[in-house]
């Protein structure tokens, strides 16, 4: 192949790349960004698929970060580990707390799910200053027991509702929201 045709063919493939890649981030999903679908079917499809992927990304996040630390005593004073494992639950309490707001809001969409979710919306308020409270270490029984009530609220809902929500543990950058 002469090199002028190469280089057409690999200005092209970049530039298809680009595009690809471009369209494929979208916004956030409270900030109505991106690419948005059009017929009403097509807005249920996607509201329940935004709300199985948020809210199972709070769920892992919960369970990883915040409930299997808290059942191995790694929030006890002294405990090794101690600071890094209220850290993450902090951050973690956060995360849950903001794809929880963000799984509602998707829940909207769907006129079954948002029956489903609707009584737990105050739930979810609830957990708002939890994270601070979890980086803090002035979590509880109480306070771990809430995010996993909620989260297990949560999961009922979906399922009741067709969208059943499985446990995803977001990486340490999501987390931190990188």
């Amino acid at each position: 192949m002469p090199t002028p045709i190469r280089r057409a063919a690999l200005a092209l493939l970049v530039c298809c790349a680009l595009v690809i890649g471009t369209a494929a981030c979208g916004g956030d999903d409270e900030a109505g960004g991106g690419a948005s679908p059009t017929s009403s079917a097509e807005k249920q499809k996607f509201a329940k698929t935004r709300f199985v992927a948020n809210a199972g990304l709070a769920a892992g996040a919960t369970y990883q970060w915040i409930v299997k630390p808290y059942r191995a005593g790694k929030f006890k004073k002294g405990a090794d580990g101690q600071k890094v494992a209220l850290v993450k639950a902090g951050l973690a309490g956060a995360f849950a707390y903001n794809r929880l707001k963000a799984a509602s809001n998707n829940a909207k969409g769907d006129p079954l799910l948002s029956k489903a979710v609707a009584p737990i919306t105050a739930g979810i308020e609830s957990l708002k200053g939890l994270g601070t409270k979890l980086r803090k270490g002035q979590a509880n029984e109480s306070d771990v027991g809430a995010f996993e009530d909620v989260i297990t609220n949560i999961k009922n809902a979906g399922k009741s509702a067709g969208a059943e929500v499985k446990d995803k543990v977001p990486s340490a950058t999501q987390l931190s929201g990188g």
